[in-house]
């Protein structure tokens, strides 16, 4: 996505912004059916919209980078 924003995939609008300082923040525009789904998401488990927006892209970079390692590690060991 570029920092100016784009629309998701749900077709949701979504704007964002990366202000790089010792932390960064990330600015998002989402529109108000979607926060409240992630506020739902986030009640649930007793946390905040933030940390369980931070938390999912977490989770999710790991998935992914995870994946990458098993098909490397296949590949390697010629699996098919």
């Amino acid at each position: 996505m570029s920092e100016s924003g784009a629309e998701s995939d749900t077709g949701h609008a979504v704007a964002a912004t990366l202000v790089t300082m010792g932390t960064s923040v990330l600015s998002l525009r989402i529109d108000g059916e979607l926060l409240d789904r992630l506020r739902h998401h986030a009640a649930k488990r007793g946390m905040s919209v933030q940390d369980y927006v931070v938390r999912t892209l977490v989770r999710d970079d790991f998935d992914e980078r995870f994946q990458t390692a098993v098909d490397e590690t296949e590949r390697f060991y010629g699996v098919p």
